[in-house]
């Protein structure tokens, strides 16, 4: 047993008093779970390595003394440079690799240097619900307040398959939860767990807000290379919306590899360099040899087919897993990018007598969905509604996430195994 700290060494406020998270949930579940090996498409990392050429770019660079030591504190000119030239088309112009990127160690300490570069005690932080569950510590490690903005799903969600596109921003909402003391707000495009892909008119209506109210727009594009319907970038909107904007990219999810921790940020000159200074407070500098592998991973992508191949893959592998649902009679939300579903599982009827432990007793439905998954069918998924708060969480609690970036023969297995969920669902 843990021993008892006195009252003096009691741990901060920021991270003390937090109920156990949904990944420790699932893991212990999967841990327990009579049946085994359990089939994980929780947690969204791929089933698969990164293709050849970025693989063999990483074990060269290990040879290179220069790539085993310190990197610039802002990145490695290569990929910083690989980076400009990869989103100049995409931008419309070739960003400065010297004062419009940084390099962070994923793009998640990214958004906490973004956070702590511009948000003080006080400041308030709009973010859309459902969110990545990362921000919330970020901002309130930071000292922000976090003013929360609900999508809302298709209302018959539970009897019809319908697009991401569905879950609607409530624009009144929206401009209600402006303040004077809003200082930024987050936007996440391809969303998870959603896959909703902001539509042009959606953008520029939240970049219009934001610059009537001088609101700084942080927008983490992490799934930008993976989206089945035309993708705007908010940045791209206007120069007065630029001005405002910090874009969050992700080596990980471009090129499969959300174990190296490279991101990178993208913004006017004036937003970046307090970026790059939190950042250097945070961690300084990030892993070398990995930052020039994704560099060349870059450099090589358009010539080696990768981004059409990476998009083509994904979309045969939602349509392959999402067979099952159709099968089953189980309505989910398509999605019009990234690699995560959401599956409305209301027809599915839970024993009245299960066994749940009392802390899963105790949340919502979907954590209890998770549990029986897991248990009964030995398939891990994760309940979205830990992407609410408490007072919203009734939106998602019949709805589980999937993640579908696994190898082919996992998808077909979980398919499998979730034929077993056919006696518990109500016609």
């Amino acid at each position: 047993m843990a021993a008892q700290l006195p009252a003096k060494l009691k741990p901060a406020a920021r991270v003390a008093g937090q109920r156990q998270d949904v990944w420790s949930i699932v893991n212990e579940a999967a841990a327990a779970s009579p049946v085994q090996p359990i089939v994980n498409m929780g947690q969204g990392f791929f089933g698969y390595n990164p293709p050849g050429f970025i693989i063999n770019a990483a074990k060269s660079a290990l040879d290179r003394v220069d790539c085993n030591q310190y990197s610039p504190t802002k990145g490695r000119p290569r990929l910083k440079k690989a980076i400009s030239d990869a989103y100049a088309p995409l931008w419309g112009r070739k960003l400065d690799p010297d004062t419009e990127i940084t390099i962070t160690t994923g793009a998640n300490e990214g958004m906490l240097s973004a956070f702590m570069a511009f948000i003080e005690p006080g400041d308030e932080v709009i973010i859309f619900e459902p969110f990545f569950d990362q921000y919330i510590s970020n901002i309130e490690m930071a000292g922000g307040k976090i003013v929360y903005v609900p999508l809302s799903p298709p209302k018959d969600g539970a009897s019809r398959t319908s697009s991401s596109a569905e879950w609607a921003v409530d624009f009144a909402q929206l401009e209600k939860a402006i303040t004077p003391k809003t200082k930024m707000i987050v936007i996440n495009t391809p969303h998870n767990p959603v896959g909703k892909v902001f539509s042009k008119e959606e953008l520029q209506r939240i970049g219009d807000l934001c610059v009537k109210n001088e609101i700084i727009i942080l927008s983490d594009e992490v799934y930008d290379r993976l989206y089945y319907v035309p993708f705007t970038r908010i940045a791209t909107l206007s120069p007065e919306i630029e001005n405002l904007t910090l874009t969050v990219g992700s080596a990980g999810k471009n090129f499969y590899a959300t174990g190296w921790r490279v991101g990178w940020l993208m913004g006017p000159p004036h937003l970046i360099q307090y970026v790059s200074a939190a950042h250097t407070r945070i961690c300084y500098s990030s892993v070398s040899p990995l930052q020039e592998a994704c560099a060349v991973g870059f450099e090589q992508a358009e010539s080696e087919g990768f981004w059409d191949e990476t998009v083509q893959d994904m979309k045969a592998k939602i349509a392959r897993f999402n067979a099952i649902w159709d099968e089953l009679g189980l309505p989910y939300t398509d999605p019009e990018g990234g690699y995560f579903v959401m599956v409305n599982m209301a027809k599915v009827k839970l024993p009245a007598d299960y066994p749940f432990p009392p802390h899963v007793a105790s949340r919502p439905r979907d954590f209890q969905l998770a549990w029986f998954l897991i248990h009964e069918v030995g398939v891990a998924a994760i309940p979205p509604t830990e992407f609410y708060t408490d007072p919203n969480a009734w939106i998602a609690e019949d709805y589980m996430r999937f993640a579908v970036c696994k190898e082919d023969e996992v998808l077909e297995t979980a398919k499998e195994r979730l034929r077993g969920l056919k006696k518990y669902i109500e016609a």
